[in-house]
């Protein structure tokens, strides 16, 4: 049976975080919070809201960046037991009346990496939606596949043993965190359950996309799985050709 948590990494989003917490737990979910090294002001928020065991606390001294938040999430879920965690965004972008949409995929395929697949209102920067697509394109080349519809939706359910079994030390730490741990997973052979979902732009104003240095980082990553890809091409079109 499944053990989840609901996993929020947080830099510096105090006036958001307090209603996304409330809407977990009113849906009966443990949450850990994992503070990625945010100014004092929302470290005190954060500390206001532990209480354990319902809401804990993980934090990290110095920041750095959503993919190692997303780690050490991972790491700390595993050591407190449970078997998956639900990734979401602590600035309220993601629609938590399907959280039990994700759940039900999650206890239906256990072992799979459950997925959302955004659907946009008007509040989205269009040249992050455009830009996206061009990471698209690359995962499906990446992986040989189209098992990815969105590689950069931060509304996931990770299964953490395989999640963690997936992490190299090169892995990208920051906002490249999120397709390449996906990449990585269908490279080991995981499942992939993509689940429609509305996202809404910000709730608190708090993007911390560099819309330079994320970029420059996004493409590094694209190539390095390139040749990750390149180096398991012929394991990749054996799986293709067999369903394996």
């Amino acid at each position: 049976m499944n053990k989840v948590v609901v996993m929020i990494p947080v830099y510096n989003h105090e006036h958001a975080i307090g209603a996304v917490v409330d809407a977990v737990r009113a849906r009966g979910l443990p949450v850990l919070l994992v503070d990625d090294g945010s100014k004092p002001s929302c470290a005190a928020a954060l500390d206001a809201l532990v209480k354990p065991p319902e809401v804990q606390l993980y934090r990290r001294t110095q920041n750095g960046g959503k993919g190692a938040a997303v780690m050490s999430g991972l790491q700390e879920a595993h050591r407190l037991g449970f078997t998956h965690a639900v990734q979401i965004d602590a600035d309220g972008q993601h629609d938590l009346v399907d959280l039990p949409k994700f759940l039900e995929l999650a206890t239906a395929h256990p072992e799979a990496l459950i997925t959302g697949q955004p659907v946009y209102d008007e509040s989205v920067p269009k040249g992050r939606l455009y830009g996206r697509y061009l990471t698209h394109i690359w995962v499906w080349i990446n992986t040989l596949s189209f098992a990815i519809k969105d590689s950069m939706c931060g509304f996931r359910v990770y299964p953490v043993p395989r999640t963690l079994a997936a992490l190299v030390p090169s892995i990208g730490k920051r906002m490249d965190f999120d397709p390449e741990i996906a990449v990585r997973m269908v490279w080991q052979g995981t499942q992939v359950v993509n689940l429609p979902t509305h996202v809404t732009y910000p709730t608190d104003g708090v993007s911390h996309f560099d819309v330079l240095w994320d970029n420059v980082r996004i493409t590094g990553m694209h190539t390095r799985l390139f040749f990750g890809m390149l180096v398991r091409l012929p394991w990749l079109l054996w799986r293709k050709a067999f369903g394996k």
